[in-house]
């Protein structure tokens, strides 16, 4: 359970058990760009589910089913879709203005003008004819609940869901959870929408909710700056913080009618926030493509830098402050749903605390009446970024949620398990610990490939990234509470380490386990070389293979090794079989062999290579003479040592530079030369 008000049972929604099924019916109204958007992606998430598409223009209709088959279409031309699957996705779509035909539909999202009336007028023609338990929902960008359904005989069944563009694609969306809204009712959503592909935030009931503030104050503000700076110069230096700036965003999109909507109510809030009338005489901005090379005199771009870090810094100390979300989700939804390069918060850690009071001084000075700090800036950004926090039957859930990476491993990732470890080490009430990843797809794709980065020839920072990320992994060696792993999917490089440095493993039938280091020329860093082998001697030749190859190993063969003690056919039965492993190692948490153990040599082939890809012998010469070595060691310290020290040899051999190097280049390595 959690006890954050916003989240009705729990913060990783794949946990929550909702009370009704996937609708078999459902509808979106207004064919516009947004509700088109959104519902083609609930064709891609569900598309066994009929869906009708509901418009009062014809026109708009037709266009929605162009636009469906558009989508399509490029979906086969990149490969994404196969042409069966777009057989189901254009199929069993209803395109209407009959609002009768939705009587069946268990769940309607409405995408119309943002008008209260108008939305007002929709959704009690919807009350008349869909079921009572029906769930009604908005795609309102900024209108508090209230305005919208309190009129409504049955309000508990409704909700706010946000939306980002584009729809179909974003993993951003905001579910607002509103005082009259029923618990069951917010947690469905929350469930539902992860389930099909998003990764849903839930938002206080205020005007823009959460992760919109940042998006309309912005886009607001732009508009003040063209007396001193041209939209074309403001977008450019935008981009040093988000994928695209603000005149190409509302370009494109034709948001500036809706901007200056929203800021005016904002105004209830503070009458600093009153938006500029330009908004409403121009259509489109002049704006380039993002990316496209714009001069800016230097004076210029430090005044847009300040202007626009001081107004979204403002509305997250509000947000913060207000308790209006987590700084988890903001932090997180900063990047998924709003295209930040770094999350909000991290970006203000990177500035730094005197950074941070110089901008928001001189932003105070020219903005006076916008919110600011108070408390010390330092004391916002102590908050964990990475994982969900979650407790079932006294077992604590720690879900690694990085989905826009795979749930990849960062150091703060590394370091807020550790600490929820150890709190939870202290606290009698925990039983133990269950780690997962958010997601279908992954429990973890391994670490940050672009940290590995900065160690380059140098042997020192090499050994300190390996024995950093290693401190969870050696705390969990000595814990006295079990630690089991459940792979809800993939688990490669770090993501290995991880789960095998676990306790116990429970996976998903479709996990697979891989240490694809040696394709980047790099090594196993976090006891990869060492831990299985003295865990499981039996499969030696498997994991040299594993090591040397990049050979995957499948759930079924972890099974038969005795590395996976139970495979789950879907996720609820993954952290039921999960939490009866810790019930079972109660009083009897497994240790690692100390001593020195007996495995088939690891040697180096002549014309190594994984699959058709040519490896570095350099590298495996290192990778072997470690395995070797730390096998033979007589202490799981010193063969970990041994790792450790491999690790910073392999920072300083060239095969590694060209092989991370090509990684992030996005092609393929040449090693040996």
């Amino acid at each position: 359970m959690t006890t954050n008000k916003l989240y009705p049972s729990f913060n990783n929604p794949f946990l929550i058990r909702p009370s009704r099924p996937m609708p078999k019916e459902m509808a979106v109204i207004g064919a516009g760009n947004i509700g088109t958007d959104i519902a083609y992606f609930f064709r891609t998430g569900i598309p066994q589910s009929k869906l009708y598409v509901v418009d009062v223009v014809e026109d708009a209709l037709k266009a929605a089913k162009q636009r469906f088959e558009g989508y399509a279409q490029k979906g086969i031309e990149k490969k994404k879709l196969k042409p069966e699957q777009v057989e189901a996705i254009l199929g069993n779509v209803v395109y209407t203005s009959d609002y009768g035909q939705l009587k069946n539909c268990s769940l309607v999202i409405e995408a119309a003008t943002e008008t209260v009336e108008l939305k007002k007028k929709i959704f009690t023609q919807l009350e008349s004819i869909v079921a009572e338990d029906a769930i009604l929902t908005s795609n309102t960008s900024g209108i508090p609940a209230e305005q919208i359904f309190s009129h409504l005989k049955h309000p508990g069944r409704t909700a706010i869901t946000h939306f980002f563009a584009p729809a179909w694609h974003s993993m951003g969306v905001e579910v607002v959870n509103w005082d009259k809204a029923e618990a069951d009712t917010i947690d469905f959503l929350l469930w539902f929408m992860a389930t099909t592909g998003k990764a849903p935030i839930a938002a206080s009931n205020v005007f823009s909710f959460l992760l919109n503030r940042l998006f309309e104050t912005w886009a607001s503000e732009a508009a003040w700056l063209l007396d001193k700076a041209t939209s074309k110069e403001v977008d450019a230096v935008s981009e040093e913080f988000l994928g695209a700036g603000p005149f190409f965003v509302t370009g494109v999109g034709g948001g500036n009618p809706l901007t200056h909507a929203s800021m005016t109510r904002r105004m209830a809030e503070r009458p600093a926030y009153a938006p500029r009338k330009l908004l409403l005489s121009v259509d489109k901005w002049a704006f380039n493509k993002p990316r496209t090379k714009v001069d800016v005199a230097p004076e210029t771009a430090e005044w847009i830098r300040m202007r626009f870090l001081g107004a979204v810094f403002s509305q997250a100390f509000d947000i913060a402050d207000r308790n209006l979300g987590t700084l988890t989700d903001l932090n997180f939804g900063s990047v998924i749903a709003l295209a930040y390069k770094k999350g909000i918060i991290d970006l203000m850690v990177n500035l730094g605390a005197d950074r941070i009071k110089d901008i928001m001084k001189k932003f105070d000075a020219e903005r006076p009446g916008w919110p600011k700090a108070t408390k010390p800036v330092e004391q916002y950004f102590d908050f964990p970024r990475d994982i969900l926090v979650d407790r079932m039957n006294g077992v604590t859930v720690l879900t690694i949620r990085r989905p826009q990476a795979a749930n990849a491993l960062s150091d703060h990732t590394c370091n807020e398990i550790l600490a929820e470890l150890k709190k939870g080490e202290a606290d009698s009430s925990v039983k133990g610990f269950v780690i997962t990843g958010y997601g279908p797809k992954a429990f973890c794709a391994g670490a940050d490939i672009g940290g590995f980065v900065a160690t380059f020839g140098d042997n020192e920072k090499g050994q300190a990234l390996s024995r950093g990320n290693s401190k969870v992994l050696e705390f969990i060696d000595q814990m006295k509470k079990p630690v089991v792993a459940a792979l809800n999917g993939l688990a490669m490089g770090g993501g290995f380490e991880l789960a095998s440095r676990c306790h116990s493993m429970v996976a998903m039938e479709k996990a697979f386990m891989q240490l694809p280091e040696i394709t980047l020329g790099m090594i196993p860093g976090m006891g990869g070389v060492v831990i299985p082998y003295r865990k499981w001697p039996q499969a030696a030749a498997k994991f040299h293979t594993m090591i040397g190859k990049a050979e995957r190993l499948t759930a079924q063969e972890a099974v038969e090794i005795g590395i996976v003690k139970k495979t789950a056919k879907s996720f609820p039965e993954l952290i039921n079989a999960a939490i009866a492993e810790v019930d079972r190692l109660q009083g009897n948490v497994p240790r690692i062999a100390d001593g020195p153990v007996a495995i088939p040599e690891f040697t180096v082939p002549e014309d190594p290579k994984a699959g058709e890809l040519p490896l570095s012998k350099e590298i495996l010469g290192i990778i072997g003479g470690v395995i070797n070595k730390a096998a033979a060691a007589k202490t799981l310290g010193e063969a970990l040592e041994i790792a450790y020290l491999g690790a910073g040899d392999i920072s300083c051999a060239k095969d590694c530079k060209e092989g991370v190097t090509a990684f992030l280049q996005k092609r393929k390595p040449e090693f040996g030369k």
